[in-house]
């Protein structure tokens, strides 16, 4: 047996988070006959044939809206569609087909005509932001619809517009003069900065290819070697498996790039074992919830955050992925340290070594999925594009798949007395060949969610471009705050979490980004990088912070912990979350760099100041803490985020003084317990 036949099955880890229902046979045929054909194109787009960008995103979106409409009946999960729900489905279907293959075929003919937009163009756009609304419904959710509907509504709104009553209802800071149908669909379908814009262009080249190479891993075991991997190093420790969350969802964040993917595939195994341990269960649901959020924001994947923010700023991937490597840090090691200090207050002991796995034994199993994720990183370092990266990795994850199965079936098993045989050799490739397959459809059903936000957050942007609502949001936004800068984070901070509340993360961050980037970045005077990673991070809220926490929720659904309870352990687990940011803000060093005394300086005062608060909120560290040094906590962490070195150092000795005093007490009472004795 090999590493990869004692995970549990792909589908349970990668394809529950989607929601899509059961399907009768036929329909699981059709997807998976559709999933494979848009796999195998984007794969022949990514390392073959590079095609044109309406080209590749045209025929990305046609395949992925005909796996939604596929996977999602029209009546929901919970009902079959019945004979008017197929025929409902077949017309829709039908639309899908056709707005890719329009623009394909009258790609040319639509480029010369430069504007004047012939009635087909302005029907088929109409289809399709039809479609797009409809898809968007069924695979994300009505929050997302519903904000592309009004974002459409608005951009008709106005006295020169197709809804002009509408435009009287409008404040005077939000009126504009309105827009046609013709002109707003010729924005929307036909335009650059429509549906067929920067978000979906980098989820129909970029982040495909990704989730397609974590799909690869997923299939062929690596879920469960980085859950060992993380159990070996940590399960001796107290709270081991909670430890080992940690650390497995950083690993998973690698290949999934989904919170609550990361949820169900590592919370199956952690956390049993850590209700098991002694953690109460909504400790548990949280701390996977926090843990695997932090899989969103740790390179190379980053919840498809990297490629986006690339884009937008023009900024190679590679220097984002190396620049978030330390804050990726900082947000782990801090829900780490929650972990150990729950753990010591507790009186917590690590796992038995005998059940356990040993490192060596694990990576003398799993050897092989470390190969294709180094190859990544190389390729990505030698400045060779994502996508054409993306394709060798998956390339490289077959390969050494075939090379593992070969030296256990040709070397090791005879060594073994096992003789090789037409028939095991025939059944080996059978296997091999099924789980390609497996990968290559459970790639493309992966991608359906993160591809329709995209392509509804480019209905969004259109319209923020056509009406200048961007600078208008920027307004209100220096306006509301009074150009205070603690202000305005705080209005992005509540916007990202309502947001967040019927929007994907992915969706999230490039509302926000488009709304309050330029504002962040022009009006207050933060780096351009430096906003969108404030935007981005803020973005993941959603996951872990009531009443909306869907990674919580998750969580909550394996430990069998109330929802909100869970979420509200989740949420302070993961306050790495809203003071990283902040710390960026205030001290750019560490994300831009500078003298590099300082830089180390600077992130030595991060660590102390997250160490420090999340001593304080659970009132323990190498000891008990007492009131007044919880109290005196908060503002070091406060001096420590001022961008004036004085203070900053003043805030740093301070919160150096209050821990050392927590050490010196440990220290005392483990000598007092002895001497007791």
């Amino acid at each position: 047996m090999t590493y990869g036949e004692q995970t549990q099955p792909p589908e349970k880890a990668l394809a529950d988070p989607t929601g899509a229902p059961a399907q009768t046979r036929p329909v699981a045929l059709a997807i998976l006959v559709v999933g494979i054909a848009l796999s195998l194109f984007q794969l022949y787009s990514a390392g073959i044939e590079p095609l044109g960008l309406f080209y590749q995103r045209s025929i990305h979106l046609a395949f992925i809206m005909v796996l939604a409409l596929l996977m999602f009946p029209v009546w929901g999960a919970n009902r079959q569609r019945g004979a008017l729900g197929w025929l409902i489905d077949a017309a829709f279907l039908a639309g899908a087909v056709a707005s890719g293959w329009y623009l394909v075929w009258n790609l040319d003919a639509i480029f010369a005509r430069a504007g004047f937009w012939s009635q087909a163009d302005i029907w088929m756009g109409v289809l399709t932001t039809v479609l797009v609304l409809e898809a968007s419904r069924r695979a994300i959710g009505m929050g997302m619809t519903i904000i592309g509907l009004v974002a459409i509504l608005y951009a008709l709104a106005g006295p020169r517009g197709a809804l002009p009553w509408l435009g009287e209802w409008l404040p005077g800071i939000l009126s504009h003069r309105g827009n046609s149908v013709d002109r707003l669909v010729g924005q929307l379908y036909l335009g650059q900065e429509g549906i067929y814009g920067l978000p979906l262009g980098v989820a129909a080249t970029y982040i495909f290819v990704f989730v397609l190479f974590g799909a690869f891993l997923e299939v062929t075991g690596a879920g469960k070697f980085f859950i060992d991997l993380a159990y070996a190093a940590t399960g001796r420790k107290a709270g081991g498996p909670a430890k080992a969350a940690v650390l497995a969802s950083a690993g998973m964040g690698s290949i999934s790039g989904s919170a609550i993917a990361n949820v169900v595939t590592t919370g199956a195994f952690t956390i049993p074992l850590m209700k098991r341990l002694g953690y109460r269960p909504a400790q548990a649901g949280g701390i996977e919830a926090a843990a695997s959020t932090g899989g969103q924001i740790t390179p190379p994947l980053m919840g498809a955050g990297a490629f986006l923010i690339s884009e937008y700023t023009r900024i190679p991937y590679i220097d984002i992925v190396l620049i978030s490597i330390y804050p990726a840090i900082l947000y782990l090691g801090t829900v780490y340290l929650f972990v150990h200090i729950v753990a010591m207050k507790a009186g917590m002991k690590g796992m038995p070594s005998a059940e356990l796995p040993q490192v060596r034994a694990v990576l003398a199993a799993g050897w092989q999925f470390i190969i294709p994720l180094f190859l990544l990183i190389w390729l990505l370092v030698a400045n060779i594009s994502p996508m054409r990266v993306g394709f060798w990795a998956i390339v490289s994850v077959v390969a050494v798949a075939f090379l593992r199965g070969a030296l256990e079936m040709l070397i090791l098993e005879p060594r073994r007395g096992e003789r090789l045989s037409a028939s095991r050799l025939i059944a080996a490739c059978k296997a091999g060949l099924a789980l390609i397959v497996e990968a290559l459809a459970l790639g493309a059903r992966n991608a359906v969610a993160v591809s329709m936000a995209c392509a509804v957050a480019g209905i969004i942007v259109g319209v923020v471009g056509l009406t200048g609502l961007g600078l208008k949001f920027s307004s209100m936004m220096v306006a509301f705050s009074g150009g205070n800068l603690v202000l305005a984070l705080i209005l992005v901070l509540i916007a990202s979490l309502i947001l967040g509340m019927g929007l994907p993360v992915t969706a999230s961050y490039i509302v926000l980004i488009v709304l309050v980037g330029p504002a962040l970045s022009q009006e207050f005077g933060i780096p351009l990088l430096i906003a969108h990673l404030v935007v981005f991070w803020y973005s993941q809220d959603s996951n872990v912070t009531p009443p909306i926490a869907l990674a919580g929720f998750a969580g909550a659904a394996i430990a069998g912990s109330k929802p909100l309870e869970t979420s509200m352990q989740a949420w302070k687990f993961a306050k790495g979350l809203y003071l990283i940011p902040v710390f960026m803000v205030y001290n750019p060093e560490i994300v831009l760099g500078g003298p590099v005394a300082y830089v180390i300086f600077t992130g030595v005062i991060a660590a102390l100041a997250l160490a420090a608060f999340a001593a304080a909120l659970e009132g323990y560290l190498f000891a008990p803490m007492d009131v007044v040094s919880r109290l005196l906590v908060i503002p070091a962490t406060i001096a420590v985020f001022h961008p004036n070195f004085q203070v900053e150092l003043a805030g740093s000795l301070a919160l150096a003084v209050l821990l050392g005093f927590n050490w010196y007490r440990g220290r005392a009472a483990s000598r007092a317990g002895p001497a007791a004795g």
